[in-house]
């Protein structure tokens, strides 16, 4: 069972919290150690010990010392074990094997099938399997794999429902994932949401301070949400489905919807938008590149446009962000968190996009929250999914240690 399942014994948590420290920290003191966590310094010793037996953690030089006897230094052995992260973008999927300090040693990305289906999972399990063959690592010292997918994941990893846009009927796909991983790959997987994986990826690894609340806007269809420090996903782990919406309406009232309750395409429907302006005989390079096919027009092609500042992409980029902007602005107030995180693919767009948002958070959240509230785009780019289920899969590793 994930962390998120069961309440962490007294050992767990002391496990988590001293190695969590020494990954973070080290070279680090038992002193230190001790400080942070606020342990007493006999409880670190006796855990550190402990680590050092098994290879967890090594001891390295000594530290300066004010007096008397220097403290000797841990750290975390990084070759003591190693995790496989695969994660589903936008565009594309991206594998990554890393070792217990998130070191990437192999990374491997592959254009994704545009679907949503038992073919994509199949894709990703291949991707995995080729990832832990060219690398030259120890094999047997692969601890587990985190995947990241979209959609809706019972409890146990076994199922999946994928929520389409504009008024499709969901796909769910009954293939389980983590089965099939763990069949191919012989390691304990463990199978989070795509924008969990994100917004645990930044605290864990990219955010430089304790973040206590915060919101990874994942594309234009998700949303990751972190409250006092843990991650939130109501009562059936569906929270953070940004958007309503029903197969029984017509697509043009789902269409309608989609910038205020409904749910949107990934690209916040910019490229659709983009084809219709030029359909209309606005110019654009986006025509020059999709081959002169506007139906050819593709969120890569508009991404080119909007960093070679073609006026029609600004202008589409613009009222994206703007629209986006205020839903974030309904989850500032709401939520009151100290930072949004832009992710998932739309953040390639850069500061335009990033400041329509900011506009509209500032327009229309309430002052208390937008005035303190800090938006920034993903530290990881494509690579935050795969490299936040390797965070989830190392806290498992570290509180079972």
């Amino acid at each position: 069972m994930l962390l998120k399942d069961r309440i962490l014994t007294d050992k767990e948590r002391k496990n988590l919290a001293i190695l969590e420290v020494i990954r973070k920290n080290g070279p680090i003191s038992r002193t230190d150690i001790s400080k942070i966590t606020e342990l007493n310094i006999v409880t670190v010793s006796n855990y550190v010990n402990h680590y050092i037996k098994t290879g967890l953690v090594v001891e390295g030089e000594l530290d300066e010392s004010t007096g008397g006897r220097k403290p000797i230094l841990v750290e975390l052995n990084p070759k003591s074990g190693y995790i496989v992260g695969v994660g589903l973008n936008m565009l594309n999927m991206v594998g990554v094997l890393v070792d217990l300090e998130i070191n990437v040693i192999t990374e491997i990305k592959r254009e994704r099938l545009p679907e949503n289906s038992e073919a994509v999972v199949q894709q990703m399990v291949d991707l995995a399997a080729e990832m832990i063959e060219k690398s030259e690592i120890d094999k047997s010292k692969i601890v587990g794999a985190g995947v990241g997918v979209p959609g809706i994941i019972d409890e146990r990893g076994r199922t999946i429902r994928w929520p389409q846009s504009l008024g499709e009927k969901d796909i769910s796909v009954c293939l389980s994932i983590k089965d099939t991983f763990e069949k191919r790959l012989n390691v304990p997987t463990f199978v989070e949401n795509d924008a969990n994986a994100a917004v645990l990826g930044e605290k864990w690894l990219g955010l430089d301070r304790d973040v206590k609340h915060l919101v990874y806007m994942f594309s234009g269809v998700g949303v990751g949400v972190i409250i006092n420090g843990e991650i939130y996903r109501g009562a059936t782990g569906a929270a953070g489905e940004l958007g309503i919406s029903s197969f029984k309406a017509s697509r043009e009232e789902t269409w309608n919807l989609a910038a205020t309750l409904g749910r949107w395409s990934m690209d916040l429907g910019m490229t659709q938008r983009a084809q219709e302006l030029i359909a209309k005989g606005n110019a654009s390079v986006l025509k020059d590149l999709a081959g002169g096919d506007v139906k050819k027009i593709g969120f890569k092609e508009f991404v080119k446009a909007v960093k070679a500042k073609d006026s029609l992409a600004l202008k589409v980029v613009e009222e994206g962000g703007l629209a986006l902007g205020k839903k974030i602005a309904f989850l500032v107030n709401l939520l009151n968190p100290e930072i949004v995180v832009i992710g998932g693919g739309i953040e390639d767009c850069g500061a335009p996009l990033l400041d329509a948002i900011k506009t509209a958070v500032k327009d229309w959240a309430v002052e208390e929250a937008s005035s303190q509230v800090k938006i920034i785009p993903s530290a990881f780019g494509e690579n935050a999914v795969a490299l936040g289920v390797v965070g989830i899969v190392a806290r498992e590793v570290f509180a079972q240690a």
